[in-house]
């Protein structure tokens, strides 16, 4: 292994070094600086004569006089079963206080694509305990559906409702039999303060889903270039516990906006041409080789779904990170800021929502005959009372028939019934349906036009329409 002591410019996170050898693309490079400190970085660029290295504990410290070493080898990460229940820093140290890690296999975090053909179809059911999410925007085992969210939200409550409350429903019938698989999250934190990661670390305790959990954390004080590592050491966990192990897999990557900024800020050290915004021109296939890392393999009884969450940069959907996010993964949840001041949990807007695989998870026996029914009845319902919101604030409720009235009641109903339930309460898919068929009942059967006659004549309850009338 030769050692060089030929840097020739430090700019931010990175390192510029002459080499008299062919050095590989994400290589990885120890620098031991003048005090004794060795420091771990990764091959950025490496063209002839010059390599440029990321390093991963920040520059600080290295001079030109520092001492680089290439190891020959990319960057893996060391994984076995015994990483649920462990937390580990951006970098995949534990930072819990436990063992050292001893890995069954060391495995690169840049990982392969999945092969299209080896791809088996998402279409089972997860369900979240959250009705916004369970009943309207339904999330299948193998997807990718990301929360759009924006600064001040609670996005990360939401985060860890799903971490504690999400699970696979039949293994809750079986209990994880010898035979059948578990569920497992892996939860990977970017560029987030030391005050969220106590509240997740105290959460993940409080209620016991650190014991099935790996956890990533790294913290707004960390540097930069950590950030484009952590996703990629979590996915690469993920890997393993579902396509070896046979897990169902949740990972949870929060917060993509510090992810793509860390990007953007490596682009300007080496003096990139920026794309939109000043991002690089390549985020949308960097953030490909994320998201795709997400689905199921034929023949292979573990699966891999994502929860992507980002903050959108001034409340703007149009934004580069929402805007390629969405091209890539399968809908979104949105949050809502109006809905937030009006004191909601979760604050979700099912209207601009969507999980486009909803409609294969859905039905009967993988939720329920009439879901899908309910789901579109709903959201017809209640996109027609906020437009009727909208008149209102112009013409005054008087003006109204009595049929818009009806809309308008049930907009409020749907609101405070069906999507304010608060970050600790579970609901089973069936309740869900339930508390839908509860709002529908407010409306005449006559206007109830996108579900089954049979299923209106099993779950329609004639006497709630009357007690709306009367009220």
């Amino acid at each position: 292994m030769k050692e060089y002591q030929t840097i020739t410019e430090i700019s931010g996170p990175l390192v510029f070094a002459e080499v008299d050898e062919d050095i590989g693309y994400d290589e990885i490079v120890e620098i031991e600086t003048p005090n004794g400190d060795i420091k771990r970085g990764q091959i950025l660029e490496s063209s002839s004569g010059l390599v440029a290295i990321q390093v991963f504990e920040g520059t600080e410290g290295i001079d030109t006089n520092s001492s680089v070493r290439f190891l020959g080898e990319t960057m893996k990460m060391p994984v076995t079963e015994d990483l649920l229940g462990r937390v580990l820093d951006g970098s995949g140290n534990p930072i819990d206080g436990g063992p050292d890690i001893v890995p069954d296999e060391r495995r690169d975090i840049v990982g392969a694509a999945i092969n299209p053909y080896a791809r088996e179809y998402p279409e089972e059911f997860i369900q979240t305990g959250i009705s916004g999410i369970d009943g309207m925007n339904t999330l299948v085992r193998g997807q990718k559906l990301p929360i759009f969210s924006a600064s001040g939200l609670p996005h990360n409550d939401l985060a860890l409702q799903i971490a504690r409350q999400a699970t696979v429903p039949e293994e809750d019938e079986g209990e994880e039999d010898e035979g059948g698989s578990e569920f497992a999250v892996v939860f990977g934190a970017m560029g987030i303060t030391a005050e969220e990661a106590n509240e997740f670390m105290a959460d993940f305790e409080r209620t016991g889903a650190l014991e099935r959990s790996v956890v990533f954390m790294n913290l707004a004080d960390d540097p930069a270039v950590e950030r484009t590592v952590t996703p990629r050491l979590a996915l690469t966990t993920a890997e393993y516990l579902a396509f070896d192990k046979g897990y169902h897999v949740l990972v949870i990557l929060t917060d993509m906006t510090n992810y793509c900024e860390a990007l953007r800020e490596i682009g300007a050290a080496r003096e990139e041409v920026p794309g939109r915004r000043g991002y690089p021109g390549y985020m949308y296939t960097d953030l490909a080789q994320l998201y795709e890392r997400a689905g199921r393999l034929k023949g292979v009884e573990g699966s891999i779904t994502q929860i992507p969450i980002l903050t959108m940069p001034g409340d703007d959907d149009t934004h580069p990170i929402p805007d390629l996010t969405g091209y890539i993964t399968e809908g979104q949840i949105m949050m809502d800021r109006d809905l937030e001041s009006q004191g909601l949990k979760p604050p979700i807007n099912v209207l601009p929502s969507l999980s486009r695989l909803m409609d294969d998870g859905i039905g009967e026996g993988l939720t329920r005959a009439d879901h899908g029914g309910v789901s579109d009845q709903l959201y017809a319902a209640y996109a027609e009372g906020q437009d009727l919101r909208d008149l209102v604030n112009i013409v005054g409720r008087e003006a109204l028939s009595e049929r818009d009235n009806k809309y308008l009641d049930f907009a409020d109903q749907f609101e405070s019934d069906f999507i304010d339930q608060g970050f600790d309460t579970n609901r089973d898919i069936d309740e869900t349906l339930n508390i839908g068929w509860d709002l529908l009942s407010t409306l005449p059967k006559t206007e109830l036009n996108r579900v089954d006659e049979e299923l209106i004549e099993k779950y329609y309850q004639e006497d709630t329409e009357a007690e709306a009338v009367e009220a």
